[in-house]
């Protein structure tokens, strides 16, 4: 069958170029006669005006192509991302033009075991087959191989591995997503009985309170997943409210070797070693669990958005460092073919952003929501610098709730307190080792973020060390809560740091704590924080984005009790609630509201619910007030921070007029970026090339 597609079709040869650090693979015409173009131009061919046709009717929309993409990423470890040159590649061959997954991994052997020599050689090379929700596969393979892949029928691109990242109670009260609301979305959407939440993060703690299963349904009988078995992960651990659970690693094995979890870190299972996917999971979707709080903070009932929806778990990263996007295009293509109606995707991967073309993420979302999966996608923590976000299909920034910890402000100078081997530069951040421990004893010590020492509990354990007993680190705006248990520790910004300088100038400065407590209504709402990403689009300025904020600071959920993560000084052996901040916490509070939508308006599809959520957003507080954006300086927020405005659940019910879109008006914007209908219509059975 191979050889008499390659009798049938015209050959490309492959050249690779470089560009922003990576390799990739483009086509270029052996056969003079052959009038088509190249299959996927990159963004400065697009510019060419000899390759800036319109989508062509020339091309059938049934025509066989090969989607390779070869990329090699290289990153930095200490940001989660590995540096690594990828054997690892994805093969994507478009949307399934058959409905029998066996063929369809037939042919990706076939393919395979014509490069390789044998079909064993195929089998010991091949990942991942997909199958269900698009066609393709990843596999191990040398660059030569993959040159010879490319040249394939039915092959779109080759796409190397890339290892992605993570984006890392009260808050539903704040939105107005009561049970006593009347007609309001959570007692209308009946808690989100009947839908089914996908979460593609680090796995799950299925012990949790969250995930109980007590008043929940059985299963829908369209529901095909299943539950994976594991290190400490067995069928018991699914239960009426967990319906599925997968782990996904050969992607990420196959990059850095085998995972060693001998030391306790991380399971290879799907439960959760590191606490996020347990976090996103329980924000989204967790049972109501009493007298919930994290040390004692933020103390009451903790919940999902849509309590009743059912929880099915893909664990596509781990605790070691980073996310393999050849197993994030597995879970999707699994999501896909169990049933899952909303995704949840905290994790993503830092500009420069990949071409839609050369997203894995983009590709897995495209494919879903042809399906009428609702896909919500983190926008990321780069902010507040424009065009930071990742773009995907339904992108949430992150929003400050109404809830804040404080502490009263009440003291020696690091710069002033210096140890002999040190500089005063690292005594003023309070840097490891860097303060005189005579004069830090018995005092509260000021110190002040610098470039090289950006971390309050980097200052907490140098005071606590050189035995002060306190401190004051002055840094960027934040409001995340720094864990410090033996020594208090207040984080203030800039300007109350340099008027503490001024205080300390006076005769026996001193300075005053007091016990932590929870505030709750003191601060107005909303305000989009320092670090979400901004919009525009840095791949396509001209569509808004973000979509949407939500609350993602402060936000109390379950978290796995395995995490290494304690307080210093703590005295607890585990964590069972944390609170954590980033757009990974905004992005299943959307999933969640998603849920319940889909339980009220079954037949929306993705795009509608969209609409909904974004025409429905406000922009003002409940007073009247515009949205604020922290940043240097402050700033009235507009609609780069925020997208369509905060999100408004109840409102979402009856958003009136609704913008909806279908799969055809997706490919037409890619046509519309300059690519061409020959690789377009690879992606759907039903593209139809614009006249």
């Amino acid at each position: 069958m191979i050889h008499q597609f390659l009798r049938s079709y015209h050959f490309f040869s492959l050249q690779s170029t470089r560009r922003n650090g990576a390799n990739y693979y483009t086509t270029t015409q052996q056969n003079a006669d052959c009038s088509v173009p190249n299959l996927w131009r990159t963004h400065s061919s697009i510019a060419d005006n000899t390759s800036r046709s319109r989508c062509s009717q020339s091309v059938m929309a049934s025509s066989w192509i090969h989607f390779f993409v070869l990329l090699l990423v290289f990153q930095h470890y200490c940001s989660v991302l590995a540096t690594v040159s990828s054997n690892v590649h994805i093969v994507y061959m478009g949307d399934s033009r058959h409905d029998q997954p066996q063929l369809v991994e037939d042919t990706h052997h076939e393919i395979l075991s014509n490069i390789l020599g044998s079909k064993e050689a195929a089998m010991e090379s091949i990942l991942y087959s997909y199958r269900h929700g698009f066609s393709g596969f990843a596999a191990v393979l040398t660059r030569s191989q993959a040159e010879l892949i490319a040249d394939f029928p039915g092959v779109v691109r080759v796409v190397p591995n890339r290892i992605l990242s993570l984006h890392t109670t009260r808050s539903w009260d704040f939105l107005k997503v009561k049970p006593y609301v009347v007609n309001g979305i959570l007692s209308k959407g009946q808690s989100g009985v009947g839908s089914i939440i996908g979460v593609m993060d680090t796995g799950i703690w299925p012990e949790s309170e969250s995930f109980n299963d007590v008043g929940m349904g059985e299963v829908l009988s369209r529901w095909k997943g299943i539950c994976q078995e594991g290190e400490e992960f067995n069928r018991s651990n699914c239960n009426r409210k967990i319906i599925g659970a997968r782990w996904y690693i050969k992607g990420y094995e196959a990059e850095f070797g085998k995972l060693d979890t001998s030391d306790g870190v991380e399971f290879l299972s799907p439960r959760d070693a590191s606490g996020h996917g347990t976090h996103t999971s329980s924000t989204a979707t967790g049972a109501l669990v009493e007298n919930a709080s994290f040390m004692g903070l933020a103390p009451g009932l903790a919940r999902g958005g849509a309590p009743s929806a059912w929880l099915a778990i893909y664990k596509v990263c781990w605790s070691t460092g980073g996310c393999s996007s050849a197993d994030l295009l597995a879970a999707f293509d699994d999501a896909i073919f169990d049933g899952v109606d909303v995704l949840s995707v905290s994790l993503g991967s830092s500009p420069p952003l990949s071409p839609y073309i050369e997203d894995v993420l983009a590709i897995g979302s495209f494919h879903a929501v042809a399906k009428g999966i609702s896909v919500v996608c983190s926008a990321g923590n780069s902010g507040p610098y424009p065009e930071t976000g990742t773009i995907k299909l339904l992108w949430v920034k992150l929003c400050i709730q109404e809830r804040m910890f404080t502490i009263s402000i009440p003291i020696v100078y690091g710069e002033d307190i210096a140890s002999a081997d040190a500089d005063e530069d690292s005594a003023r951040s309070c840097d490891a080792g860097s303060l005189n421990d005579t004069l830090a004893r018995g005092n509260v010590v000021l110190c002040f973020q610098s470039r090289s020492q950006r971390s309050a509990a980097t200052a907490a354990r140098t005071v606590l060390d050189a035995q002060g007993v306190g401190v004051i680190f002055a840094q960027i705006p934040t409001k995340d809560v720094i864990l410090s248990s033996d020594v208090p520790c207040i984080q203030v910004d800039y300007a109350m740091g340099t008027y503490l300088l001024t205080y300390m100038e006076t005769s026996n400065p001193v300075v005053k704590f007091s016990l932590t407590k929870t505030a709750v209504g003191q601060q107005i709402s909303p305000e989009v924080a320092f670090f979400s990403s901004r919009g525009p689009s840095s791949l396509s300025p001209t569509v808004l984005k973000p979509d949407i904020a939500a609350p993602g600071v402060n936000i109390l959920a379950s978290w796995s009790p395995a995490s290494p993560f304690l307080p210093i000084g703590s005295t607890q052996n585990q964590l069972n609630f944390k609170l954590d901040s980033g757009t990974s916490m905004a992005c299943p509070h959307i999933s969640g509201i998603v849920a319940l939508l889909k339980a009220i308006h079954p037949t929306w599809s993705p795009a509608a619910i969209r609409s909904a959520l974004v025409t429905t957003a406000s922009v003002k507080d409940e007073y009247g007030l515009s949205a604020v954006a922290e940043g240097a300086p402050h700033k009235q927020a507009d609609s780069f921070d925020y997208g369509g405005g905060h999100v408004d659940p109840n409102r979402t019910i009856y958003p009136g007029l609704i913008f909806d879109m279908k799969i055809t008006d997706y490919v037409h914007f890619l046509c519309s970026m300059g690519y061409n209908d020959t690789a377009i219509s690879s992606m759907t059975r039903h593209y139809q090339p614009l006249p």
